[in-house]
């Protein structure tokens, strides 16, 4: 039986806990607001806002309701388009009314879910964070232009929204449902009940699950599951001695709301941006991304050129029986890692960049936000300055994706770079050394060709980055 409060009232049904949110609101409740579009977490038209109780504060979180399983949302509060009617149109509503932001309707409920999450946030909404808030919802009616201006419109509205307290200003306002003001001491009361947690000995490992959903749909429907992306014991990310060390249920967007890690990484946010889109932030779990081994996995290429270091254990709350392995050392072969079935990604860790440190990440995808990408890479590069001045490369990693079976940490370019001056010799000399190190296919997202063309664009562009003062793209591939 999984126990949650679906808008203003207490849900226990008796459906597998292998089964998605989404067709439990539409089909065992009825609520059809919630529109059943892609099941990929690629359309936002099932985007629900699902509130838990953290460290004694509400925190609610949009998410794809079709790739969210019912043993994820176990004691939660779940808020469909149903649940934000009032006796009037909310200012949510009411400013996509007015800006003419819908036309056939059917993407409508998804944004109105997504943007009336902002009056839940624990941010100031400016009218870029409005927009971001929909990144992850598609219109194929409007041009979103509409959808932008009522996003603004709603962003200013919110301009003085009580950040402490958001529940109680947004009703206050007209914002939101008075039943909101309940859900907190509601949620406690579920939690006291027995039967909610899950015994966590048996199943499918499960993490945000926005993978495995999308893969294997019918067989996790039907599957013990085993929980593991919100469990308290893979949660947290701490900094100490010059390193940090993220939970492996953490999300992305988790990463994007550390101030500790923001100040250590300020370019963080930028990188974070063109990974997924906020629904699907706020699910995939870190360590859900490297142990799904995907070519073309964001969070693993950038952690790759970290120099990451992961905790194989297996259970949460006995890391000390572990195993640390390098993240580069993971992978063996197509979906081929070197873990137990029953092993879990507990924690990842990575050296804190100091003043001689420099990062980049760069990604090509067919669309900017929510969209895989064709070629991505990163790199980390430590420099010194040598006795006439030079700037010298002391350490360097460096990563691919899309170029090889596996995430690719590039071991032969990382150590040709070591050493070495930092100049238009080394840089061409380097990407030599790269393009014998992969091996690219041809498949839906690009031919052999030409995803070594991209991988030598991106190569050139950490550098042209990194050292805007030293190179041109004209200067690199003369």
């Amino acid at each position: 039986m999984t126990r949650f409060i679906l808008n203003d009232v207490l849900i226990e049904t008796p459906a597998h806990e292998g089964t998605v949110l989404l067709d439990v609101i539409r089909y065992h409740q009825h609520l059809p607001g919630t529109k059943v579009g892609c099941r990929e977490g690629d359309c936002g038209a099932c985007t629900v806002l699902v509130g838990e109780m953290e460290e004694g504060r509400l925190v609610y979180r949009s998410m794809t309701s079709c790739l969210l399983a019912l043993a994820n949302i176990r004691g939660k509060h779940v808020v469909t388009v149903e649940g934000l009617n009032m006796g009037h149109l909310s200012p949510v509503q009411q400013a996509l009314v007015d800006e003419n932001g819908t036309q056939c309707g059917f993407c409508t409920p998804g944004f109105v879910v997504s943007l009336s999450g902002c009056c839940l946030s624990r941010e100031m909404v400016t009218p870029e964070r409005a927009i971001r808030a929909v990144d992850g919802n598609i219109c194929r009616c409007t041009g979103y232009k509409s959808i932008e201006r009522a996003a603004t419109s709603i962003a200013q509205q919110l301009a003085t929204k009580n950040t402490g307290d958001p529940v109680t200003w947004s009703v206050e306002h007209g914002f939101l449902p008075a039943y909101f003001k309940t859900i907190p001491d509601r949620l406690k009361a579920i939690r006291k009940q027995p039967g909610l947690e899950h015994d966590g000995s048996v199943g499918t490992l499960l993490g945000g699950g926005t993978d495995l959903y999308v893969q294997k749909h019918d067989s996790m429907h039907h599957s013990a599951i085993r929980p593991l992306g919100r469990s308290n014991e893979l949660k947290g990310i701490r900094i100490a001695s010059e390193q940090c060390v993220i939970g492996g249920g953490c999300v992305a967007n988790d990463l994007l709301a550390s101030e500790e890690l923001h100040a250590r990484l300020p370019q963080l946010e930028e990188y974070l941006l063109l990974i997924s889109s906020t629904p699907i932030r706020n699910m995939g779990t870190v360590a859900g991304n490297l142990v799904n081994a995907s070519p073309i996995g964001d969070l693993t290429v950038l952690f790759l050129a970290l120099d990451s270091t992961i905790r194989l254990a297996k259970a949460p709350d006995r890391p000390e029986h572990g195993r640390n392995l390098k993240l580069r050392d993971l992978y063996k072969g197509y979906k081929l890692l070197d873990k137990a079935p029953d092993e879990i990604v507990t924690t990842i860790s990575f050296n804190l960049p100091d003043k001689q440190t420099r990062i980049h990440f760069e990604k090509v995808s067919k669309r900017t936000h929510l969209d895989i990408a064709s070629v991505n890479s990163a790199i980390r590069l430590e420099i010194s300055r040598d006795a006439t001045g030079s700037d010298m490369i002391r350490e360097a990693h460096v990563s691919a994706g899309g170029v090889a079976p596996v995430p690719k940490y590039l071991t032969n370019t990382s150590a040709f770079l070591v050493g070495r001056s930092v100049d238009l010799e080394t840089v061409r000399a380097a990407y030599q050394v790269m393009a014998e190190e992969v091996t690219p296919i041809s498949d839906a997202r690009g031919t052999a060709e030409y995803k070594r063309l991209l991988l030598r664009q991106l190569f050139f562009a950490h550098f042209m980055h990194l050292f805007p003062e030293r190179f041109t793209l004209k200067q690199l591939v003369a």
